[in-house]
């Protein structure tokens, strides 16, 4: 049971990197870990007062795609709040999520998917995005790879220019629409900015795993 007298504000907990790839973009690491936490925050308030009202947590009483695109309004939305006025938000459906309010910025859409996925959107627009990848673990902070839990926490961030060959297009017959999936080429493009290396949805003994761990600070 979640009781509002006893919530603690989560925080991002992952290291930072790529401050020249944010550079070309105007936007900062203080600007992420803001975003992030109130990410966090937003959610956290919601799901305390319905697990406190007898209900289940927010996610799961949404589509895990809703959940998805409600986590990048707030990412979008908190980085906003954090930038002094360099970004405003963009309206609902609207493209790019973050205006730039100054020419030292670049517009910049946000994107997200969960565990392993690549995000998607309608349409393959260039420019700059920060991509969000999340995981569902437990409000502990622990999160078991072969288990989803019920609370979301955001694993990485990635940033940088992407083109329309950086989508691969899909229009099948019976599908919802014409979407556009960040490809393998697009996402090699996107530089890590923000990584939480303890809820990699990937085994530790993988190649992946390995890869990401190997962007950690050595330890002295």
């Amino acid at each position: 049971m979640m009781n509002i007298s006893s919530y603690s504000p989560r925080k991002p907990v992952g290291n930072y990197f790529d401050r020249q790839t944010l550079t070309a973009t105007g936007l900062t690491i203080d600007m992420l870990k803001d975003g992030i936490a109130y990410t966090y925050h937003i959610l956290d308030l919601i799901d305390v007062t319905l697990v406190d009202s007898g209900a289940f947590r927010l996610s799961q009483m949404m589509e895990l795609a809703n959940l998805s695109t409600f986590v990048g309004n707030l990412l979008g939305s908190g980085i906003a709040n954090s930038s002094q006025n360099i970004y405003k938000r963009n309206g609902p459906h609207k493209y790019p999520d973050l205006v730039a309010n100054t020419p030292i910025a670049n517009d910049v859409e946000v994107k997200v998917a969960l565990e392993r996925n690549k995000p998607k959107g309608h349409l393959a627009k260039p420019g700059y995005y920060i991509v969000c990848r999340y995981v569902l673990g437990n409000w502990d902070g622990n999160f078991a790879r072969d288990e989803r839990g019920d609370v979301v926490w955001i694993w990485e961030l990635r940033c940088g220019l992407l083109n329309e060959t950086d989508f691969n297009i899909s229009n099948t017959t019976g599908d919802s629409g014409k979407t556009a999936v960040v490809n393998k080429d697009g996402m090699t493009k996107l530089e890590v900015v923000y990584l939480d290396i303890e809820k990699l949805p990937f085994s530790t003994k993988s190649r992946v795993f390995k890869e990401y761990q190997s962007l950690l600070p050595i330890s002295s």
